[in-house]
């Protein structure tokens, strides 16, 4: 059967707490851009530092986003940056960072606090919180 699919949005399962809500506002965006990015505002401060452990930078904290999926973008877009990415060998951790490395826009849509990744016992023991209060609130 052809996949004649203009839009995909991609979600990372270590993010199992993303809402309906979540996933809606970001399909919703991909009618007005060609790449998008859920993300939050960061609440700390960042230090950059160099390989001695050195701080170097401190960037501000109003143009800083912490990037979370999904991620969505235009399909046909985002195969011509997989195949320019594997035919330059560029090592990129997500699509969102491939289609920057490509010159395309990628836009931000406010993400949510309890969209967090589970990598650590501590992140489960926040998750399985969020999900009794979810179910407290569903009463």
């Amino acid at each position: 059967m052809p996949n004649n699919a203009k839009h995909v949005l991609i979600h990372d399962g270590a993010r199992c707490l993303a809402t309906a809500n979540l996933f809606d506002r970001c399909a919703a965006a991909l009618q007005t851009c060609s790449g998008l990015v859920a993300a939050i505002p960061v609440k700390d401060t960042i230090k950059v530092v160099d390989s001695e452990g050195v701080i170097i930078d401190t960037p501000k904290r109003q143009h800083l986003w912490a990037a979370q999926t999904p991620q969505g973008f235009e399909v046909d877009l985002l195969k011509q940056c997989h195949a320019q990415g594997q035919q330059q060998g560029w090592d990129v951790t997500d699509d969102a960072a491939l289609f920057e490395k490509c010159g395309l826009p990628v836009h931000i849509v406010e993400g949510e606090e309890t969209n967090l990744k589970i990598t650590t016992p501590v992140d489960l023991a926040i998750a399985e919180f969020i999900l009794q209060q979810r179910q407290a609130a569903a009463g």
